[in-house]
């Protein structure tokens, strides 16, 4: 026998059949398109934003995040069964499609015909087979949302609206396809290559031929309509992110990660700073939200969120796109509410583990800098006094800035502006004032005079870097400290800056390019890797046991995890792992500017973190970055641990792996 199928059997190819399924298919994809010009008119809301250019990156990543759903699969369990029910549905898509070409195009315009033989036989297999898997996870999606329901997860009409339907035309279709089978198929070999299609036949075999004609006719009728339907429901349901999700990883950001737009604060034609309504947000921001699939994996991650702040990275993009969409002249600030705003910590974990390449973090620096460029408003009056302090003094302490670099006292440093130097240490705020953090900069310099290499430091000269400033929405000051820092390091000889505050490093190294700065940037513990891969520096090695926080600056805005990690074996640490480290890792509670801030509402983010670390037994937490170091002394206490575990920094810890003298 033939292997192979009548495409139309028991429909006919009459124009009185093809001309009606054409008629609606057409409508479908009007109404579709019509809708989805209406939505873009709201997306022009924004303001400009240049995401066409790199055109070919773009695209390979456009193309790689849809077909295979790398960002979907980074939530192991629902992500998997998302992406096996995409790809199911995908193969039937395409399954559906070859047939249209051979039925409509090249059996009646050349007399060819490609679904027989050995290929028609896979065909049928691979889609009885796709088809199955699409109905199980989809299945399985659908008992996730209704039946466990994960705190967070909100059912909405749509939800249900769309579940119905996909399964209604999933299940359908194997019963047009058992129907046909129980007439033209059962008991020959062909059938074994659709099994799913010969369960549903041998389940109707029972039944007279007229009847399981009219069941296929009705069914067949039945299905098309809800294709239809599917097509046409799209722009008005969640189904849209089919299109905005997919579109949205040819629109994501490609780096430098995390980084902020600079405003041109020399525009004098420039009225407002920052987003009051969503006019002032770009289009980027508004088309995220109907990107958004509401998975609520931003959400998850938030440490705001866990520790009972009311931020919520989902709602917010939601509520930008209801805004932008129901409301557009409502006012940001009050809309989105203070409290939502003034919550994060711009640690990036929603924009890590969203799907859909949505930019959660820029919304809300953009509102901020509204709130303190335009109306002078802080999330409290330690906030103020520290913007203020540092405007005087270059630093948040409000201490002399002529004290900068007396913690070097005693110390083998060289003067940049009058000596070579290997390094300039731009050792941020925390490090020159901080006495806590003056020990860990005083370990550098030793390590660096272990291996030989002169340093140097600005001293009096240098200035908070701005980063803090800057998240809290201070572009203003951020961009005068930047602007003197990049001046003072012009200044000296060096060719190679080196810093142990993370924060510091991704300032200097991706928004102070901004401005000028050229020179290559790094953060001690890839310095320091460096110096003991190359021999320059050696360790003794000693065992203990510790755990290590990923600082979300190191971490997650710059990709740093491997290199404090060879550290700690260099130095013969026992590592233990918490159960959120490296990209998952768990904020301390400081970036966004929130380490100026005090934090007055649900519990503190540092004492959660601290408990995960005593909860692997190892005693000491190890971390890479003042801001982590500072806040984990306070959350230590305030979680009253201090008797299971003490705080470190890296470089102390390898400052004692030191051969003696």
């Amino acid at each position: 026998m033939e292997y192979t199928r009548e495409i139309y059997w028991n429909i006919g190819q009459s124009l009185g059949v093809l001309l009606p399924m054409y008629l609606l298919a057409i409508a479908a994809v009007a109404f579709l398109t019509y809708q989805f010009s209406r939505r873009i008119k709201v997306y022009r809301q924004g303001q400009p934003l240049d995401r066409c250019d790199q055109w070919p990156t773009r695209l390979k990543q456009a193309i790689r995040g849809t077909l295979l759903q790398s960002r979907v699969l980074y939530q192991r369990l629902p992500g998997t069964a998302h992406a096996l029910f995409f790809w199911g549905f995908l193969l039937l898509f395409i399954g559906t499609l070859l047939i249209f070409i051979q039925a409509d195009l090249t059996d009646p315009l050349f007399d060819v015909r490609f679904l027989t033989g050995p290929f028609y036989l896979w065909f049928s297999l691979i889609l009885d087979l796709a088809g199955l898997v699409a109905i199980v996870m989809l299945a399985g999606l659908l008992i996730r949302r209704t039946l466990i329901r994960p705190p967070g997860l909100d059912n909405i009409k749509d939800d249900w609206i769309i579940h119905g339907l996909l399964l209604a035309i999933l299940i359908s279709g194997f019963i047009i396809e058992g129907a046909r089978m129980a007439v033209t198929e059962l008991g020959t070999p062909l059938a074994l290559w659709s099994p799913v299609g010969l369960l549903v036949a041998n389940s109707l075999a029972g039944f007279e031929e007229a009847t399981l004609r009219s069941l296929h006719q009705v069914t067949w009728w039945g299905h098309l309509l809800l294709a239809i339907l599917f097509i046409a429901i799209i722009p008005l349901t969640k189904l849209r992110h089919l299109f905005t999700t997919s579109t949205n990883y040819f629109f994501a950001d490609l780096g430098p990660k995390g980084m902020l737009a600079a405003i041109d604060l020399e525009n004098e034609e420039t009225e407002s700073y920052g987003a009051a309504t969503i006019t002032d947000l770009t289009w980027k921001d508004i088309f995220d939200a109907d990107a958004c699939t509401s998975c609520k994996r931003c959400q998850d991650r938030c440490p705001a969120w866990a520790t009972d702040k009311p931020l919520s990275p989902m709602k917010l993009v939601k509520q930008v796109g209801e805004i932008a969409f129901q409301q557009p002249q409502a006012n940001l600030p009050e809309t989105l509410e203070r409290d939502v705003i003034w919550s994060c910590t711009t640690c990036l974990a929603c924009q890590e583990s969203c799907p859909a390449a949505i930019e959660h973090v820029g919304k809300i620096v953009d509102v901020r800098r509204h709130l303190v460029l335009m109306e002078g408003e802080f999330p409290g009056d330690e906030v103020t006094a520290a913007m203020e302090q540092t405007e005087v003094n270059g630093n948040p302490f409000g201490l002399a800035f002529a004290g900068r670099g007396d913690w070097a006292q005693g110390l083998a440093l060289v003067d940049a502006n009058t000596e070579n130097t290997d390094i300039l240490y731009f050792v941020g705020c925390y490090a020159s004032f901080d006495k806590r953090n003056q020990a860990v900069a005083k370990a550098f310099v030793t390590l660096c005079a272990a291996a030989g290499i002169k340093v140097a430091i600005l001293g009096k000269t240098e200035k908070c870097c701005g980063e803090p400033m800057r998240k809290m929405g201070n572009e203003y000051l951020y961009q005068t400290l930047a602007r003197e820092n990049i001046e003072n390091i012009a200044a000296t000889s060096a060719q190679q800056i080196v810093t142990t505050c993370p924060h510091c490093y991704n300032t200097l190294n991706k928004d102070y390019r901004e401005f000028g700065l050229t020179l290559p940037v790094q953060h001690y513990t890839d310095f320091l890797a460096d110096l003991i891969k190359g021999g320059q520096l050696q360790l003794q090695p000693q065992e203990t046991r510790c755990t290590y926080h990923d600082s979300c600056y190191l971490g997650r805005h710059n990709d740093r995890y491997q290199a404090p990690r060879s550290l700690l074996t260099a130095a013969g640490a026992q590592l233990s792992e918490m159960d959120k480290h490296g990209r998952e890792s768990f904020c301390c509670g400081a970036g966004g500017g929130r380490i100026l801030a005090d934090e007055t509402i649900g519990s503190r983010i540092s004492e959660v973190r601290a408990e995960m670390a005593a909860a692997t037994g190892t005693g000491t937490l190890v971390s890479s970055c003042p801001f982590c170091l500072t806040m984990f002394e306070d959350g230590i206490k305030g979680a009253d641990l201090s008797d299971q575990l003490t705080p470190l920094d890296l470089a102390e810890l390898l400052v004692k792996r030191l051969p003696a003298a």
